[in-house]
């Protein structure tokens, strides 16, 4: 599991898959608040720090597609 406070501001996020999936605007405890830029409804999106992998040439890496993950 990826330490949270490797995590840093406006860090781009990828999916397994390689496609965006978000940028990040902060960590608030174990989750990942993403920018509002990102979203199609203009909200904060969370993704878990779980579901990251890893950090890879500066970019987080998720350890699943945008469709599989749970972003609330």
């Amino acid at each position: 599991m990826m330490n949270a406070s490797e995590i840093k501001e406006h860090m781009e996020i990828a999916g397994s898959d390689g496609q965006h999936l978000g940028t990040v605007d902060k960590v608030e405890g174990d989750r990942i608040k993403l920018t509002k830029n990102d979203s199609s409804d203009r909200q904060h999106h969370y993704l878990s720090v779980s579901k990251i992998s890893g950090v890879e040439g500066g970019q987080l890496k998720a350890s699943a597609t945008k469709n599989d993950l749970q972003m609330g």
